[in-house]
């Protein structure tokens, strides 16, 4: 087949509208969006997760504040705005710096109203940043004659990168909120306000002050701001998936169910339509490669941190429920992971029961499913990260050689080789351990892990054969094996065709690994 190639850019490290059109980027045309976002009200908050384009909505919204119709050819904008007009447009990025204490937080906001004050002028009067800020708006609606706009980006980033520290957090947190300030008594001067974030500080008195803030975080009618829709993907990205197939020898509906499997799965509200994480689809595209590319910068420390705190049981995140008043708990005072989990971008809305008004919150899809259990696994085996993985692979190529006694023989060395830790003796402690470690395992092969009455501990399923899995605590393989037989965990594999192995391995607490195991071919 001669498939003609186009060469496309994409925008991968580009947050900036104009340079994004300046460079002929890829854009998914979310200015239907925008436009209706101006001209309903005038006053929002929009929390999504890191790298999902929160940024680069930012950036088009002031392109589109300066009146730089030139910057919209050809998109959705240019048909619906009729009056361009320029606005003074002052616009606050907190996630370009790290705020490890008072004076770098200081001196990012003092940075940024210098610049504002360079343009509009200063009063030696004004010390404090909200008497400066204040100034500032007063000064431009002043001079323009025009309302001023304000987008603030990632207005959390300095409070979430010391969540561990309380009372730096208050010190910053009072910054924060004064420098916010005078926009709860700016109404008249301000045409537009937007913040963006991960999560919502309510102490921060700008949430409540702000009477007429609009949270779009999860509507119905703005979940498709961020992201990229199915339906974007198929129609706007058609050519890119086209060539996906060709570079990894798939047919064009492979590719599509490849790129569902690996990168879609965000809901964002009660009846959001599926939205892939853009960051990661833009890079699979560039590279050609369904790799895990979220988790390229790592996990934030915090969340793993947390989850300890919590003792969470992280078996749990498969599938959990929350109301809606978890969503808006004060991030101050965390006492449930779930919310900033959802905030982070690890859970997304799976389900919605209308009835009781409860979420199912679910991991998204395979690529942050296996990143996350990657970055959990090393705090509960105390090993680097690829010292598991590698295990995990050595499992499963035993398995597809049909040689189970050698996987369970390196299943007892891993186990054994975990530093011994008497905080961490308990049956829950290496439950969880088994879970993050054949959900790994699921990245290879199928697996079902646990999360029903009526299921067996770990199910693998290969080529050939099918693996039931049963662990017993201090027990006996042949218990396990009674457990198998008992709650019948093998009859919905019967009419498979595979070879079907029930398999009761004995944990020992004393060993701090298997002891005996117990393999018999289900006849």
């Amino acid at each position: 087949m001669n498939m003609e190639v186009t060469y496309r850019r994409y925008p991968i490290g580009i947050q900036n509208f104009e340079q994004l059109r300046n460079c002929n980027c890829v854009y998914i045309d979310k200015t239907e969006l925008i436009y209706k976002l101006t001209h309903t009200d005038s006053v929002y908050f929009l929390s999504r997760p890191r790298r999902f384009g929160k940024s680069l909505l930012v950036s088009t919204l002031e392109a589109y504040f300066q009146g730089k119709k030139y910057l919209f050819e050809g998109l959705a904008m240019e048909r619906l705005e009729t009056e361009w007009t320029e606005y003074p447009v002052l616009h606050m990025d907190f996630s370009k710096s790290k705020y490890y204490d008072v004076d770098m937080l200081k001196t990012a906001i003092n940075v940024q109203i210098s610049r504002w004050e360079e343009v509009y002028g200063k009063n030696e009067s004004e010390t404090s940043f909200s008497s400066r800020f204040e100034g500032v708006i007063q000064r431009a609606y002043q001079q323009t004659g025009k309302q001023v706009v304000v987008l603030v980006d990632e207005y959390d980033s300095p409070l979430l990168d010391t969540n561990h520290k309380p009372e730096l957090q208050e010190q910053l947190r009072n910054i924060v909120r004064d420098f916010f300030s005078p926009l709860k008594g700016a109404g008249q001067y301000i045409r537009f306000l937007l913040l963006t974030g991960i999560s919502k500080f309510s102490q921060l008195s700008i949430f409540c002050e702000l009477n007429n803030l609009q949270n779009i975080s999860m509507r119905d009618d703005y979940s498709a701001l961020c992201g990229i829709t199915e339906k974007e993907l198929l129609t706007q990205l058609k050519p890119d998936i086209e060539q996906m197939a060709v570079a990894n020898n798939e047919t064009y509906e492979e590719a599509c169910a490849h790129l569902k499997k690996q990168y879609d799965g965000y809901h964002f509200s009660k009846r959001c339509e599926d939205i892939y994480n853009p960051f990661s689809l833009f890079n699979a595209f560039n590279a050609k490669e369904y790799k895990n590319y979220w988790f390229s910068s790592g996990t934030p420390t915090f969340l793993l941190e947390l989850l300890k705190e919590a003792d969470f049981n992280v078996r749990d995140l498969e599938m959990t429920e929350a109301t809606d008043e978890q969503f808006d708990a004060p991030t101050e005072v965390i006492t449930s992971p779930i919310p900033v989990l959802y905030q982070s971008g690890y859970l997304t809305i799976k389900g919605y029961d209308s009835t009781f008004n409860i979420y199912t919150l679910g991991y998204p899809n395979n690529e942050v499913r296996k990143g996350f259990i990657e970055a959990l696994l090393p705090g509960y085996v105390h090993k680097p990260g690829e010292k598991s993985t590698f295990y995990v692979v050595s499992f499963i190529r035993d398995l597809m050689k049909g040689d189970v006694e050698t996987c369970l023989e390196r299943t007892r060395s891993f186990f054994a080789s975990i530093p011994y830790d008497l905080e961490n003796q308990t049956e829950k402690h290496y439950h969880t351990i088994f879970y993050l470690l054949f959900r790994l395992m699921g990245q290879y092969v199928e697996s079902e892990v646990k999360n029903a009455i009526g299921r067996a501990d770990v199910v693998v399923k290969l080529q050939d054969a099918i693996y039931v899995f049963e662990f017993k605590f201090d027990g006996t393989p042949e218990e396990a094996l009674a457990q198998i037989d008992s709650k019948q965990y093998v009859i919905p594999y019967h009419a498979d065709g595979r070879k079907v192995y029930k398999i009761g391995v004995n944990f020992d607490s004393a060993t701090r690994t298997i002891g005996g195991w117990k393999i018999v071919e289900d006849i």
